[in-house]
């Protein structure tokens, strides 16, 4: 049994994910600002922690951390404000980073976006260049960390149905579903090939285990 925190829990990528842990016997601890939210957690099979990681500190997190076998980022501010995405799509995540790090924690899987590499072509004038740039600085920070990190890149999300299959070398805007990214997270876990890559997926007809295996699609390292 692996002890699994994930940040960001009562997403709906993150309550699918808790569901997946729950199931294979794993225990989550699922952090949430709002404590009206706990229901849902418990539902999920998860416990719940309350800590806001927006105004949380390095310390903060490594406490609510400890013990733990690995940390999943899936949080994120939702749009708004420029100012909070940054707070908590980067400076947040960047903190959760060097929380896990001091607390012992190895493994970091962070749930980002397709589009997460330095040529993302998003106008420094689009609404969406805050998340854009907040998650690869994110990114980047958790790559240049001593983690065994894993950052997963899924395209658009919908609402579908778990069908348990992706692609690694998607097209367009890739549409995958949530409940398939919470498996492609849960498999991460327990694949040690996925260790230091940066993995971009969509929908697709690959059984996941199989596609996470293979790593010829996909991209390591820190970028400049």
């Amino acid at each position: 049994m692996e002890r699994i925190v994930i940040i960001g829990g009562h997403g709906k990528v993150a309550l699918h994910l808790a569901r997946l842990l729950a199931e294979r016997g794993d225990e989550a601890t699922s952090v949430i600002r709002n404590p009206d939210q706990a229901a849902d957690i418990e539902q999920a099979g998860a416990t719940p922690l309350v800590l806001d990681v927006e105004n949380a500190d390095t310390d903060e997190m490594a406490e609510a951390f400890s013990g733990a076998d690995a940390v999943i980022w899936s949080a994120g501010a939702g749009g708004g404000s420029a100012e909070r995405t940054y707070a908590v799509d980067r400076d947040a995540a960047q903190r959760a980073v060097d929380a896990a790090s001091r607390a012992g924690v190895r493994r970091f899987v962070m749930v980002s976006w397709i589009g997460s590499t330095p040529d993302h072509g998003i106008d420094p004038d689009d609404a969406f260049y805050a998340y854009a740039d907040a998650k690869l600085a994110a990114d980047d920070h958790l790559r240049a960390s001593d983690l065994d990190w894993t950052i997963l890149g899924p395209g658009t999300l919908t609402d579908d149905p778990a069908s348990g299959r992706i692609t690694t070398a998607p097209q367009g805007k890739a549409e995958v579903g949530r409940a398939d990214v919470a498996a492609v997270a849960a498999a991460a876990l327990v694949q040690p090939a996925t260790i230091g890559r940066f993995i971009r997926f969509g929908g697709g007809e690959t059984l996941i285990a199989e596609a996470l295996a293979d790593g010829s699609n996909n991209e390591g390292g820190v970028h400049a």
